[in-house]
């Protein structure tokens, strides 16, 4: 019996959609997971590769330059970053912390998790942070600019808090009015 082609295609389709793996969702504000601190990462298996492996698809996906877990719901130290044009540049940080600091710099931001606002905060220039990669190993970078930004950013995020946490006193009630026009917060 010679099966037709559509029955073939449709079961090649069936077979591929059962293989992949739907992404995460990211989480907006006022999700409570995105303000609770977040637990240290204890087993380096497989698990843990296949959610860094999930982020960085995700992060990619939405598109932004990083990804922390508790923005996917897991309220676990880890995040994710490329700042690169060409995707070259992916770095998972595990159990991430920030050892120094130099300078002061203004770093226009943005978050996956409070989509259509962006604003002006101050950050450090340049931050020296320490983590672990995915096989447990200790590292690490030493960031400018950028890199520096999008750390210290995704790391805030690790403790609970948002970038717009970081907000003058005179632009908090911009953030706030933002809210009120988006219904995400009310009178």
């Amino acid at each position: 019996m010679k099966v037709p082609a559509i029955v073939l295609v449709l079961a090649i389709f069936v077979l591929n959609l059962a293989n992949m793996s739907a992404l995460p969702v990211i989480r907006i504000i006022p999700d409570a997971v995105l303000r609770k601190v977040a637990a240290p990462v204890k087993s380096f298996d497989s698990d843990l590769k296949a959610v860094v492996k999930q982020m960085r698809l995700a992060m990619y996906k939405a598109p932004g330059i990083g990804l922390a877990a508790p923005q996917i719901g897991i309220s676990q130290r880890i995040f994710v970053m490329d700042t690169t044009e060409d995707e070259s540049g992916f770095t998972a940080f595990i159990n991430p912390e920030i050892t120094q600091r130099f300078g002061k710099q203004q770093s226009e931001e943005g978050c996956l998790s409070i989509p259509g606002f962006r604003e002006t905060i101050q950050r450090s220039k340049r931050v020296i942070v320490r983590g672990q990669n995915v096989d447990g190993e200790w590292f690490e970078a030493d960031a400018e600019e950028l890199d520096s930004f999008c750390i210290q950013h995704e790391l805030d995020h690790l403790n609970g808090v948002l970038f717009t946490d970081h907000l003058t006193r005179l632009k908090k009630p911009l953030f706030n009015s933002w809210l009120l026009e988006e219904g995400i917060a009310k009178p």
